[in-house]
């Protein structure tokens, strides 16, 4: 056959083939595809996205900072407390890191020969295997180089994508640019995972061998690297047959590689792993100081600043916060007292929550997110200061009610009427089961009756309220606009949202987000997030100093009279939900402090609180409040009193040993501080004193509130 004549035929088979691919196009198409030259404008668009493609994961690769990589692996993240001195650390799985010349040429061999035979030789990249991998869409090729595979261990998730594949591509080439091989293996080995928790090649090399790394032999450093590929499957504490064929593959690489003689390998083969297991390994005991506000910490990292918690737990960061850790430790150490709580009849201990925030910067000096309950953690558990969601109760009456009518021009000691109502049905009763007829509206407030907030609340308007409520922060709709809102119902809030919210009242009608970082630095000290503090002005300055000399009362004539720490003068309020809540809020120009109470299941009415905030509530803040508030600049309050303004003198709590324990605490407590409190003059003193303004002798006024202490439990 003429040679000639059959290529030609063959191309004409193929050029009619060519033909019949093309003929399926419409011509339409095709005359409209030629006309506007959209070949090149299909491969410029190509052109552009790939330009742009890159760029961007160029970019994401310098935002990763790889300069600070070696510090962040090595270094704790710490958080910083409000003097800028160290509270602890973050990181709880950091190994024990040596330098590279403490890591025998057998594990270095070893790693090469079987992680990046290559790596000596590229430039974090192996382009060929890369390639080829995504040629055959991974069958062939593949294989991170160890440079890669630091930067996915540092930077990126494990999701096998095209959008992480790329950006290791690119993280790979920055840290090769930075750090010397030596580095970047020493890097690698000191980081890695090989299992049981166990970080780096030296807590490695102590946990399945009791020896230092350096130590290691032959078939030991084989084992230990072959640990990367799968550290579950091939651990020698699972299964000495995986690991021991694993270790063989790994000494089979290293003579392929020629760092080792097939002699040598055959020798280590032969060897029995299981009589060397050994294990001396001591793990690093991470003592959380204070877990709640941790806690708290790395919520604020992840939700505010966009961080994960993995990094904040591997990169090394400095975390400065509002952190007092004298308040901190004092409050925990109120809340260790299991005795304070409530125990339902199974034996379930009550939870409980506490906030000390500072009105003037928003910042929280304080908080623990939960009583004494056994196996409890409060690090990871769930956080009761920030992330309940309970009635307020009575609570919720200054910022709804009060603070709405004095805005619209009411007077602190406007008549209001506490008789029995019925609004359309619904007939509340005030927590003592008595109606007490007219008073003044500060009466009304400090004594938290129900009656005169409700009528107040429907005359200014649910809406007009309601409206001042969610200035506050809370989160009312219209479906709130009722009558029972204005005690609560319905409403759902946490107190790290009250501490917020009063601290408007704390710092003349001006509200600081709350908040717990200041600022973050890598692990280089440069810093990368800075607080930027959101301020809400919520009522005038007149409005919140006549909230204020309302609230004063609560502390000398109210609800809150057996709450308040010896030495300090405090206002605020408490509040009831039925038997299922319980909160005190008491603060001065320097703190607000917020407490909450109840059973964590709000549902189950085996689990259910006795009296109201004024009984066992009040007990735990009182507790808290004697550690926390000597710790304050101890600031007077310019405003009045309303009680003391009209003439009425304050009253006094019977004496206990628990009071006269909590007064220690705060003699203690001042001493090391070197305060003295807020008050005029101490509460021992003036419980001695008569008062000139009351026609009730001492006996009289002493039985009354007796009585109406019990009363609270009847």
């Amino acid at each position: 056959m003429d040679n000639g004549n059959f290529r030609r035929r063959q191309n004409e088979e193929r050029e009619s083939q060519k033909s019949a691919r093309f003929s399926l196009i419409p011509k339409p198409l095709k005359r409209f595809w030629k006309k506007y030259n959209l070949t090149r404008v299909f491969l410029l668009v190509v052109t552009i996205f790939l330009i742009f493609v890159t760029g961007y994961l160029y970019y994401l690769s310098k935002v990763a900072n790889v300069g600070v990589l070696k510090q962040s692996l090595y270094s704790s993240t710490e958080v910083m407390d409000v003097k800028g001195q160290a509270a602890g650390s973050l990181s709880t799985q950091k190994g024990t890191t040596i330098d590279f010349k403490d890591i025998p040429k057998n594990v270095i061999n070893a790693a090469v020969a079987t992680e990046d035979r290559t790596f000596y030789k590229n430039g974090g990249v192996n382009y060929q295997r890369t390639i080829l991998a995504m040629l055959t869409a991974g069958r062939f090729g593949g294989g991170s180089t160890i440079t890669q595979q630091l930067a996915k261990n540092s930077y990126l998730t494990l999701a096998p994508t095209i959008d992480r594949k790329a950006r290791e591509i690119f993280l790979a080439l920055q840290i090769t640019k930075k750090y010397s091989k030596d580095d970047i293996l020493s890097m690698y080995l000191n980081s890695n995972g090989y299992g049981n928790g166990i970080i780096g090649i030296q807590d490695a090399s102590r946990k399945y061998f009791g020896v230092d790394a350096k130590d290691l032999t032959l078939d030991e450093a084989a084992t230990l690297i072959g640990l990367l590929k799968g550290p579950a499957i091939y651990n020698p504490l699972n299964s000495i047959e995986y690991a021991t064929s694993r270790r063989n593959t790994v000494l089979l690489n290293m003579v392929d590689a020629g760092y080792i003689k097939k002699s040598e390998a055959d020798a280590a083969m032969k060897i029995d792993m299981k009589p060397l297991l050994h294990d001396t390994y001591q793990g690093q005991t991470v003592e959380m100081a204070y877990p709640s506000y941790y806690n708290a910490v790395v919520a604020e990292a992840v939700k505010k600043y966009g961080l994960t918690a993995d990094e904040i737990q591997r990169k090394g960061y400095k975390i400065y916060t509002g952190l007092n850790q004298d308040m901190q430790s004092g409050m925990q150490k109120a809340y260790s007292e299991s005795w304070l709580f409530p125990q339902a009849a199974d034996g379930t201990l009550a939870q409980s929550g506490s906030v000390a925030l500072d009105p003037k910067t928003g910042l929280v000096n304080a908080l623990v997110g939960n009583s004494p309950v056994e196996n409890y953690n409060p690090y990871t558990d769930f956080n009761y200061a920030t992330q309940a969601q309970r009635s307020p109760g009575s609570v919720i009456k200054p910022m709804i009610v009060y603070s709405p009518a004095i805005e619209a021009g009411w007077s602190i000691d406007k008549t209001v009427h506490d008789a029995p109502a019925d609004y359309n049905g619904w007939k509340p009763q005030n927590a003592d089961q008595t109606f007490h007829g007219d008073m003044p509206l500060y009466q009304a407030l400090a004594n938290s009756y129900n009656i005169p907030a409700i009528n107040t609340y429907k005359e200014i308007g649910p809406s007009v309220g309601n409206e001042l409520g969610r200035k506050f922060g809370l989160k009312l709709t219209e479906k709130n606009n009722i009558l029972p809102t204005a005690l609560g119902a319905d409403v759902q809030t946490n107190p790290l949202q009250i501490a917020q919210a009063y601290s408007t009242f704390a710092n003349g009608g001006l509200m600081n987000e709350a908040h717990f970082i200041t600022k973050i630095e890598d692990a280089s000290g440069k810093t990368v997030k800075t607080a930027d503090v959101k301020t809400t002005k919520v009522i005038s300055e007149a409005t919140a100093e006549k909230m204020t000399e309302m609230m004063l009362g609560t502390y000398t004539n109210g609800t809150g009279l057996w709450a308040d720490p010896i030495n300090y003068t405090l206002a605020g309020k408490t509040g009831t939900n039925e038997d299922v809540d319980q909160w005190v809020v008491g603060f001065t120009p320097d703190l607000v402090m917020t407490e909450w109470l109840g059973y964590s299941d709000a549902t189950d009415t085996s689990h259910r609180l006795g009296g109201t905030s004024a009984g066992q509530a009040s007990q735990i803040f009182r507790q808290a409040a004697s550690y926390v508030f000597p710790y304050t600049a101890g600031s007077k309050f310019t405003e009045k009193n309303a009680y003391a303004e009209h003439g009425i003198g304050p009253e006094y709590p019977a004496w206990t040993s628990l009071r006269q324990q909590q007064d220690n605490i705060v003699y203690n407590e001042q001493a090391k501080a070197g305060t003295s409190g807020n008050s005029d003059g101490s509460s021992a003193s003036k419980a001695t004193a008569s008062s000139s303004s009351s026609s009730e002798t001492f006996a009289d006024k002493a039985k009354n509130l007796w009585d109406r202490f019990t009363g609270l439990f009847k």
